[in-house]
């Protein structure tokens, strides 16, 4: 049947509605593996790439989850009230495409990449790219959030409850799977290096493979359009509510004569009396519920956490897990995996267990529940952190600079760099940098004095060498942070009499020649082989075990020789410790993280259904949604307020907050009476009958009376129009 456009089809045979599913499923999969996919690499991309820092980095990625949201809303009202469901999804799909399409061109760093050095000289274009791509990505990522499920179970009459539900099973394990792929398998091809001029961690294809996964879902849905159940959109029930609540009140509390008589009207109008009855009933109802959803954003501030803040924290862990070496983005893959763990084992072993020891656990009890795992995954969450933060290096703050002193002067020397006095062995350096907030005097020997003045919130070193008779320094600047995303940064240098080129890989450090450093190179985790050639094409092949986040400077001696011997001339000199502590320790706060969301979230979305009216459900679930975004606010103001300088501590005032909040949900549980919305819906239903008849007496009392008033009238005029012709008379 066709009207206004849309058209409805019946489809009842099983093959057309595995047509159906197959389509809606596989649209719902390629756009949760092309978002999930992009969010996981997301916050490394800011640090990494746009050189953000981890505040700013964290503050962006939270004002993105926030907007994705916060534009659901935007998304149901726009299809309930103007386009519909099907066209909702069609052209916010192409915006979401062109936002993923536009965040790949933006990790591009060869486009604005003149010299060739591997880094962006035209920052401000990728960042302005990128903050495009990412509100096309919210505005499309919401706006079809509230559609695609609501489409597919239009899909079926209300006499086919089992194949709804099963299409809903499929459907949401496809969400499930495309956020378990997606976690993986792209943070594996963030991994990989890529570039045109020089090979850099290839976020393009990162971001361009969800792009391609999205622009596969508009077509895959597009094409079973001519199967598709397309209903008119009907008004959108939120929009309703809200006009209904500023209606009621405005006119109300108006002290405007008019408004108030037609708010009279309105009431008293046995036309609409039941009508209104039921919606205020239901309203009470959302509204009660919607009270309790006050203290719940404190919750997702914790939980989205995990893609921002913990991530973060896995960038300094160990993550060789032996036969396989996991990302710190893929960290986040524990999540999903345990989901599927917990959810049947919460609803086999545990939930019944807890009903036969006869204890009343109720849903907002169990929500209770779920917040106070999420407060204990961040005190884990901390604790790990404090262990972190005792293997880390202490850089120089903005006040004060750090050196190193290396020697390749073949005979021993004593060393005074202030009042710090050491002795350095040939072709070796001090163990830790010295820390000065001023110039100071370096002293190498009788009358061998030089003064030192270091740059502010830098680390260098000084590489001291002999100069004819007496020994002198040359500086070179080192790493003043942990090298990014685990990689290690390795450099030589060169106190060998003669030029060499040197190759790890892809990354090739070009000629080195005598008493000179080399730049670094970000070498991956694993056996490094170096290969090193000098100008008549000798080789020599070097090979070191690399762990995540060391810096080396390898020092080829001057009796270095090419050959199978050739690693005995190169010594090792590390500057900055590789990671020791292990990823696997970030599991524990996985696990409470995850149990806690099992029990929260599907417990929440459970209760806020059974609560809800019939009709006012999708209301919820834009409340549900804006609580999520809510939540990520809250991150933002407490990151941006608190400027804690230990993360540790932040990871405490969180837990302490959501800890506070738990409290005060309880006691709102507590004092929470649960209706069911079915029974007072049904009893309005059997006083409709009651409530027609009283109308149609109202109804034949108001027409006799018309009746009497038009009689009345009649005979006033016919009585004036005899005064009226005696007047004249």
């Amino acid at each position: 049947m066709c009207s206004g456009g849309y058209i409805e089809n019946t489809y009842s045979s099983k093959k057309d509605k595995k047509n159906l599913i197959f389509f809606i499923v596989v649209n719902e999969f390629c756009e949760r593996f092309s978002y999930y996919g992009m969010r996981a690499v997301l916050v490394l991309y800011f640090k990494y790439f746009l050189k953000w820092d981890d505040d700013f980095a964290t503050t962006i990625y939270h004002t993105f989850v926030a907007l994705c949201y916060l534009t659901p809303i935007l998304g149901a009202i726009v299809a309930d009230s103007w386009l519909g469901k099907f066209k909702t999804i069609v052209y916010l799909s192409i915006v979401y495409a062109l936002g993923q399409v536009v965040m790949a061109v933006s990790a591009i760093h060869d486009i604005t990449d003149a010299n060739r050095d591997g880094t962006p000289d035209n920052m401000g274009f990728h960042i302005a790219l990128s903050m495009v791509g990412l509100l096309l990505i919210a505005l499309g990522t919401g706006g079809i959030k509230p559609c695609v499920a609501a489409f597919g179970g239009d899909q079926f009459a209300d006499d086919q409850e089992k194949q709804r539900s099963t299409f809903f099973s499929i459907f949401y394990l496809s969400i499930n799977a495309g956020s378990l792929l997606s976690t993986i398998i792209t943070p594996m091809l963030r991994a990989q290096e890529c570039g045109i001029h020089s090979q850099q961690k290839c976020y393009p294809l990162a971001f361009g493979v969800p792009a391609a996964l999205m622009v596969v879902a508009l077509i895959v849905f597009i094409i079973g359009s001519g199967m598709y159940n397309k209903t008119a959109p009907q008004g959108n029930i939120l929009v309703k509510v809200c006009k209904c609540i500023g209606r009621r009140y405005s006119c109300q509390y108006s002290l405007c004569p008019i408004c108030s008589l037609r708010n009279m009207t309105q009431w008293l109008n046995p036309a609409h009396l039941v009508l209104q009855k039921l919606l205020i009933a239901q309203v009470k109802m959302v509204l009660k519920v919607l009270f309790l959803y006050i203290p719940l954003p404190m919750f997702w501030a914790l939980f989205d956490q995990q893609g921002s803040r913990w991530t973060l924290q896995a960038t300094t862990m160990d993550g060789n897990f032996g036969a396989l070496v996991i990302q710190p983005d893929q960290m986040q893959t524990v999540n999903p995996i345990l989901i599927l763990i917990l959810v049947p084992i919460m609803d086999s072993v545990i939930y019944p267990l807890i009903s036969k020891c006869k204890l009343n656990f109720t849903p907002l009890k169990r929500m209770t529940v779920g917040m106070f795992f999420a407060a204990l995954a961040f005190v884990a969450a901390a604790l790990v952190q404090m262990q972190i933060d005792k293997t880390l290096p202490t850089f120089p703050s903005s006040t004060e600079g750090q050196v190193k002193f290396l020697n390749v002067v073949n005979r021993t020397l004593d060393v005074q760099a202030g009042t710090n006095e050491f002795t350095l062995e040939p072709y070796t350096a001090n163990n830790d940098y010295l820390t000065f907030d001023q110039t100071f005097d370096l002293n190498l020997g009788p009358g061998i004095s030089y003064p030192i003045s270091l740059q502010d919130g830098n680390r260098s070193t000084r590489v001291i060498i002999q100069d004819g008779d007496v020994p002198r320094t040359l500086f070179f600047n080192d790493m003043k942070s942990k090298p990014e995303d685990g990689a290690n940064a390795i450099r030589f240098f060169n106190s060998y009499n003669s030029t060499v080129n040197i190759t790890v890989g892809k990354l090739d450090y070009e000629a080195i020649v005598y008493n000179n450093m080399s730049v670094y190179a970000n070498v991956p985790q694993g056996n490094a082989h170096f290969k090193i050639v000098n100008d008549a094409g000798v080789e020599c092949i070097y090979s070191q075990e690399l762990g995540f986040g060391s810096s080396y400077t390898l020092l080829i001696l001057p009796n270095f020789t090419f050959g199978e011997y050739c690693h005995q001339g190169i010594k090792q000199v590390l500057d900055i410790e590789p990671n020791t502590f292990h990823m696997a320790w970030q599991i524990p706060q996985y696990f409470l993280m995850t149990a806690g969301e099992v029990v929260f979230s599907v417990t929440g979305l459970e209760f806020s259904y059974s609560q809800a009216p019939s009709n006012m459900k999708s209301v919820l679930q834009a409340g549900w949604l804006l609580t999520v975004a809510v939540g990520n606010i809250i991150v933002l103001i407490v990151a941006e307020a608190a400027k804690l300088p230990d993360q540790w501590a932040e990871y405490i005032l969180f837990a302490s907050l959501l800890v506070l909040v738990c409290i005060i949900f309880a006691i709102m549980a507590y004092f929470y009476t649960y209706t069911d919305p079915a029974k007072i819906e049904a009893e309005f239903s059997r006083n409709e009958p009651e409530d027609k008849k009283r109308k149609s007496l109202e109804m034949s009392r108001k027409d006799s009376l018309e009746q009497s008033k038009e009689r009345r009238e009649s005979s006033d005029s016919s009585s004036d129009e005899d005064e009226c012709k005696q007047t004249k008379i």
